[in-house]
């Protein structure tokens, strides 16, 4: 059988991932997945769970033990806990506060890595997060990190309604001992500051293509 395609789009805060990322799974009828959502959810439900965020041990040991199921629905995978996707919920600030704190945890990352391979049996995706082309899926051939300047991704997290140092957030997501967040080797660099989703889609999509006839 054919291995499933991994389009890997990774990069900093507010960089467009997202919107990017769904423009392109849409256009190519591949799966999407945003690896951020399954972070912010165990974030979520460590909150829930009166779990101190900053105790790395805590984290990992709810990490092990909560009940999970990967869904896909509509084209989308998603982490659900006993069954509820809390779609509104994991993008409070709140949440959003606690999701570096969460995911430095070297046994969050490994978890997640295996929860997001899992995700292949849903057949072909596009994968954005901030290490799926340099750990998640550092084989893929198709590999994109995306950037903006700083007053430009600050901008577009006011424009969501969503409070975030994104300079911090950076820098901690850069800086973590597990998986951290870098520009994958071989990855094409998308800065799209001044850029709108379709011209940055466009160029990630046109990429793609030329790619698949060049191996097919």
């Amino acid at each position: 059988m054919k291995q499933p395609i991994v389009i890997a789009i990774d990069g900093t805060s507010a960089s467009g991932k997202s919107t990017n990322a769904k423009l392109v799974a849409k256009a190519l009828s591949f799966v999407y997945v945003d690896t951020g959502a399954m972070y912010r959810t165990l974030s979520w439900y460590c909150l829930q769970q009166k779990v101190d965020i900053h105790d790395s041990k805590r984290v990992a040991a709810v990490c092990r033990r909560w009940k999970t199921s990967l869904e896909c629905l509509d084209g989308k995978a998603r982490l659900a806990v006993d069954g509820y996707y809390p779609e509104r919920e994991i993008r409070t600030t709140e949440t959003s506060a606690a999701v570096p704190h969460v995911a430095a945890v070297p046994a969050v990352r490994d978890w997640m890595k295996n929860k997001q391979r899992e995700c292949l049996q849903f057949g072909n995706l596009v994968m954005e997060g901030r290490d799926i082309g340099s750990n998640v899926f550092a084989d893929t051939e198709f590999k994109f990190y995306l950037d903006a300047s700083l007053d430009e991704r600050s901008r577009r997290r006011a424009a969501e309604g969503v409070q975030e140092n994104l300079a911090a957030r950076d820098q901690k997501d850069s800086q973590r001992a597990a998986a951290p967040l870098m520009i994958p080797l071989g990855a094409i660099v998308i800065n799209n500051s001044g850029m709108t989703s379709a011209e940055t889609s466009a160029i990630i999509i046109e990429s793609i293509r030329k790619r698949l006839s060049a191996i097919s």
